[in-house]
């Protein structure tokens, strides 16, 4: 099996979930990731729900786990110059430098891609920002749910008409769907500069992962200017597309929009009466009226189980999927086929499971290295590698400039 990032060296300044999200996923390829933390840690620690433990189990910071596994933490303290010039040394000998520092910040600190170029012509600069580097917001803060869902239209769009409340939004889906994309440029990146030998500037945006992710709407606004509004279950476009509520309670979602899937399931459920009417024999006709075909599909719906519908239209080849629950994700087994739940041990003997970065490659050793590390974990040990002598390593410790610097059982990476 083959690691495919063995030997890469990749140097993290970033916090939170996206840019730190597309280092784990370099990290489960083989990648030696160095996270550089302030002394009181990333943001992200803590700050989500923590799993419910049996008694006496040690706690699991689950999201800290999932964007941060595999990787060696050192603590330094950014604001202070000898602290900001140990980042510098450690890009130096860097193949990528991961960052979400604004441009002015990463430029106080001496960390932008020019500097760090000049010092490194080979290192491939990453930085993961709200709104991009250049333009009027360059200097805006950014998180998914600002830039992404609000900025990038995707809040809009997932909204009902005539409701006042938006729709509750999950954590991190614009931070995992931008991280996917600073993934992909840093390979790309490195590809180049494996082909020219110069250093590369990787600038990924949560708008720019917005405005693909959106893409099929705004390709045709681009265009034409309109504005396409939200639209309810009455106003899709197909029939047999989108979901309905069984008499469980339980949703089955459809997605068959071909005019050869309608008499087909109309003969499945037992109205083949449907398939003559004129109201619904057509496609024409079931847009023209799917206010009254909602209703009957609804009251259809409504009279069986989920699982009874799940088996019915399994025997009939239909395309359709559960409303599944998170807690009901976790233990599908199709999900364990697929490898999408590793473990990672930590030092205590027990283990835990993961979410899986969506990658597979056959024949290649992908997935998490380890656990995340504690804050600064690792410091001594990547500082000595730099060649700071252990006299100098307790000076700075002793200044602040550096968290502690005695090593801890049980390392990460």
């Amino acid at each position: 099996m083959v690691a495919p990032l063995e030997g890469v060296r990749v140097v993290e300044v970033a916090n939170w979930m996206a840019g730190p999200g597309a280092a784990a996923m370099m990290a489960d390829m083989g990648a030696d990731v160095v996270k550089i933390e302030p002394p009181r840690g990333d943001a992200m620690r803590g700050a989500t729900r923590q799993p419910e433990m049996p008694a006496g189990e040690p706690p699991v910071d689950a999201a800290f786990q999932l964007d941060n596994r595999g990787k060696r933490s050192v603590s330094v303290a950014l604001n202070q110059p000898e602290g900001a010039d140990l980042v510098r040394r450690l890009a130096a000998g860097a193949d990528v430098f991961v960052c979400n520092l604004l441009p002015e910040r990463a430029a106080k600190y001496g960390l932008d891609a020019e500097t760090l170029l000049k010092a490194n012509p080979r290192l491939v600069h990453a930085t993961l920002t709200g709104y991009g580097q250049t333009g009027p917001d360059a200097k805006r803060p950014g998180y998914d749910l600002t830039a992404f869902f609000g900025r990038g239209a995707v809040l809009h769009a997932m909204s009902e008409p005539d409701n006042p409340a938006p729709p509750r939004l999950r954590p991190a889906q614009g931070d995992h769907t931008a991280a996917l994309a600073l993934f992909a440029s840093i390979l790309t990146a490195l590809r180049v500069v494996e082909r020219t030998g110069q250093g590369q500037v990787v600038d990924v945006s949560l708008l720019a992962a917005a405005a693909w992710t959106m893409s099929s709407d705004l390709a045709g606004t681009l265009i034409d200017g309109v504005n396409p509004t939200p639209q309810g279950r009455i106003a899709r476009p197909h029939a047999l597309h989108g979901g309905f509520r069984c008499a469980d309670s339980r949703w089955i979602l459809l997605f068959m929009p071909e005019p050869h899937w309608w008499p087909r399931f109309c003969e499945a459920v037992g109205r083949p009466q449907w398939i003559e009417d004129e109201r619904f024999a057509t496609w024409g006709a079931r847009k023209a009226n799917m206010p009254e075909l909602t209703r009957l599909l609804d009251e259809l719906f409504a009279t069986r189980p989920l699982r009874e519908w799940c088996a019915l239209f399994d025997e009939r080849g239909f395309i359709w999927g559960p409303g599944s629950t998170i807690a009901e994700f976790a233990e599908d087994p199709q999900a364990a086929a697929d490898g999408l739940f590793p473990e990672i041990p930590d030092p205590s003997g027990r283990s835990f499971r993961t979410v899986a970065a969506p990658v597979r490659l056959a024949g290649a050793e992908i997935g998490p290295r380890g656990r995340a590390p504690d804050i600064g974990e690792h410091t001594g040990p990547v500082l000595s590698e730099l060649g700071v002598p252990a006299d100098q390593l307790a000076a700075l410790a002793a200044e602040g400039v550096i968290g502690p610097v005695a090593p801890v059982q049980g390392a990460a990476g």
